[in-house]
């Protein structure tokens, strides 16, 4: 198969049926006019409006025919994860996001589920995580800011109250894909638009940086750690992080250790960009991504790959083998 690793999926059902059920969230709010949809939590301003092609399939679908990719591996809204919900309706609303996905890619059959989890309460995580993997989902998608976004907290993907949530993904041999969020507490980024360009790659090579200072992945080796848009700055950036390792050993984990324990989407759109990170992680740690279906994603990524200086057999394991062996698809 050709899998896509990076895509997105609300279903046009998660709305109808909130809409009916809105009662049990409190601190959630659905805004609905002329068949678009936006979502507040606790009180906070609305999301983005909740475009089509992200709860639809029949773009998704001709789109992926035209790019001869046969099945999509698809995680939530990252807008719409409720990490600032109070930890029990934040509970119950993963809960209720992960039941309408699961039971739309049921019937889909070309769309392979992510989890979300409630990663304001590390227990709960880690208990919605087991539920949900042994429902069907092929593992889990989770932000880099665990206790809500843009609040400039200093809670972190390392934090000990997450030691649950990855004592349980590592005993899974679960597949835990980390997204980067939609910030705009630094001001700068608002304008040319950088909160895409540029913000996002900012939030994930910290939020990923931080489970790699601490440990989190040495001491959770089950875990299958996958960053988006190729590992953001990470790659680029590991020999300074080991220089800071070195002059503070006894404070933080050694980077080039847990590094080289992660796994990495094909979002850099550049084929010369593609054969570093290939040089540095190795081929069998790279999968196809697309991040459809939003505009600063991929829309022919196999053009990257197909461009880059692999083998044939290098070639198959980041098209689709790669990702197979990591989400645990069938034929």
């Amino acid at each position: 198969m050709i899998i896509d690793c990076h895509a997105h999926f609300a279903p046009e059902t998660m709305f109808k049926r909130l809409a009916a059920e809105i009662t049990k969230f409190p601190n959630v709010e659905l805004l609905s006019s002329e068949g678009k949809y936006r979502l507040a939590f606790k009180g906070r301003a609305p999301t983005r409006p909740v475009m089509p092609r992200l709860r639809e399939t029949d773009q998704r679908y001709a789109w992926m025919d035209e790019e001869k990719l046969e099945a999509q591996v698809v995680g939530g809204w990252l807008d719409a994860f409720g990490y600032e919900l109070p930890a029990a309706e934040g509970e119950a609303w993963s809960r209720f996001t992960n039941d309408v996905l699961l039971e739309s890619c049921a019937a889909e059959k070309r769309l392979f589920p992510l989890a979300t989890v409630p990663l304001q309460d590390g227990d709960r995580a880690a208990r919605v995580l087991v539920d949900a993997m042994a429902a069907g989902a092929k593992g889990v998608m989770i932000g880099t800011q665990p206790q809500g976004v843009g609040l400039g907290l200093a809670a972190g993907l390392d934090d000990a109250s997450l030691a649950p949530f990855w004592a349980a993904a590592s005993d899974l041999g679960a597949a835990v894909f980390i997204h980067p969020e939609y910030d705009t507490l630094d001001q700068r980024v608002t304008a040319y638009d950088m909160v895409n360009a540029v913000a996002r790659i900012n939030d994930l090579t910290t939020g990923v940086a931080r489970i790699v200072y601490g440990g989190v992945l040495s001491r959770n080796p089950g875990a299958k750690v996958i960053v988006a848009t190729g590992g953001a700055a990470l790659p680029y950036a590991l020999g300074r992080m080991m220089r800071h390792h070195a002059l503070h050993k006894d404070e933080m984990a050694d980077p080039a250790d847990e590094f080289r324990r992660l796994y990495f989407d094909t979002i850099v759109f550049e084929p010369e960009t593609l054969d570093f990170l290939v040089a540095k992680v190795g081929a069998d740690k790279v999968m196809l991504g697309s991040d459809w279906p939003f505009p600063i994603g991929d829309f022919q990524p196999r053009q990257v790959v197909e461009g880059a200086k692999l083998s044939e057999s290098e070639r198959a394991g980041v098209l689709g083998g790669n990702a197979a062996r990591v989400f645990g698809l069938g034929a």
